[in-house]
């Protein structure tokens, strides 16, 4: 098998190596690797799905994956990037969240067949530990100045970081330790603010193993735009992964607004083109600068891969629907979707009245000069009548009315 290594150095996806040329050399055969989701709220995000990006790789490059919902270390905390201690979940609501996150997973890996994938909860082991088991079989191999020199617990010491938000580090390095034991699990992965994590759990394992006991951890980019801002946020918050939390269209606008350094850079990252195809996605987009090449096959992608080709194919229609005006080709769902937000519901009236009630227009005087102008344009189709009455015969799908006025102005009405 190709060493998936170098792919995934090429997509600029891992950031550190506990060492990188053994790992190579460990990728030359089938490997069992895992990583641990944070059952922190009901969907994963975008953030997350560049470590589901990587199992997904590595899944599709014939080694074996390991999915770990974080049943347990969920109901603790992980500090890692957290600048004050986190309320607690729930042990329902982290129920609920494991439960969500597994069928996430189930989406975009094979978890059908054991040699090629499992999910796991790490509630099923760490919960059967005693504290006295804990402290004896466990915790006495943690060299408190050793934790100390980490990142997620040094860069909480000002602020104060509590005994149970501190010990989580112990938990997931039990997590590495189990697998690594009773799975056959020699790699774990994580994001780059895991390498605390990570490097405890190799830690562990050699020290109740031996120093030749054979495991390593890389982590990947936390990902984040060319002005340095971190990626996954929207000015609306999280993009989910979870259609109904955000809407595929939705997903596919965010990814069509990104600049044209990141596009390219988040087509390796996200996609899963080739190298051959995104090398001539990107001499074609800096060919035509201003057409958005790069963008448009990032977009449609992305939402091919986290929802369907379907989903893509709307979201694209949707857009250009948008850009060209017709909008009398758009499903129902694609109405409330795009227009849903500013919907008016109105009765029949003249044009011009129309205009006015959708706040289109101040005055019957600037409505009829936007009509007169031939700027207003009612499902897709110019009206220059402005008493002509609309009602229901101009309807899309018998209740709405879209209105444009210039290229880039939209209104809806519904009929009562």
């Amino acid at each position: 098998m190709a060493n998936i290594i170098d792919e995934l150095n090429w997509r600029g996806l891992i950031k550190d190596y506990s060492n990188e040329e053994h790992l190579k050399e460990m990728f030359n055969k089938k490997q069992t690797i895992y990583c641990g989701f944070d059952p922190s709220a009901s969907s994963m995000h975008i953030g997350n799905f560049v470590m589901i990006s990587i199992l997904m790789r590595l899944q599709k490059a014939g080694h074996r994956i390991i999915a770990i919902a974080g049943g347990a270390t969920g109901m603790i905390g992980d500090p890692s990037g957290k600048s004050k201690e986190r309320s607690f979940l729930t042990p329902e609501k982290v129920k609920e969240n494991t439960e969500g996150i597994k069928a996430q997973l189930s989406r975009f890996l094979d978890l059908d067949d054991p040699e090629k994938g499992v999910m796991l909860n790490n509630y099923d082991w760490i919960s059967k530990i005693s504290l006295l088991e804990y402290l004896r079989d466990y915790a006495k191999f943690f060299n408190i100045n050793y934790m100390l020199s980490k990142d997620i617990i040094s860069s909480r010491l000002d602020a104060g970081i509590s005994l149970t938000e501190f010990s989580y580090m112990t938990l997931q390095s039990i997590d590495f330790y189990k697998l690594w034991k009773e799975y056959n699990c020699h790699i774990q992965i994580g994001g780059s603010d895991q390498w605390g994590n990570l490097t405890a759990g190799l830690e562990l394992i050699r020290k109740l193993e031996g120093v030749d006991a054979e495991a390593e951890c890389m982590t990947a980019h936390l990902i984040t735009r060319s002005d340095g801002k971190k990626f996954g946020k929207s000015e609306d918050g999280a993009l989910f992964l979870d259609r109904k939390l955000t809407s595929p269209y939705k997903l596919y606008q965010f990814f069509i607004n990104q600049s044209d350094e990141d596009a390219i850079r988040y087509l390796k990252v996200f996609t899963f083109l080739s190298k051959e195809e995104i090398e001539n996605i990107e001499r074609e987009h800096l060919a035509n600068l201003g057409q958005r090449i790069g963008q448009k096959a990032l977009a449609y992608e992305v939402v091919k891969t986290i929802h369907s080709k379907e989903d893509a194919d709307e979201a694209k229609k949707m857009s250009e629907v948008l850009f060209s005006g017709n909008v009398n080709e758009l499903s129902e769902n694609a109405i409330e979707e795009l227009f849903g937000a500013m919907k008016v519901k109105v009765e029949p009236m003249a044009l011009e009245d129309l205009l006015i009630t959708l706040k289109a227009a101040s005055s019957k005087r600037e409505a009829r000069e936007f009509i007169k102008n031939n700027a207003v344009s009612l499902n897709g189709t110019k009206i220059n009548d402005a008493t002509k009455v609309i009602d229901s015969s101009f309807a899309l799908h018998g209740k709405y009315l879209i209105l444009r006025r210039g290229k880039k102005n939209y209104y809806l009405g519904e009929l009562k």
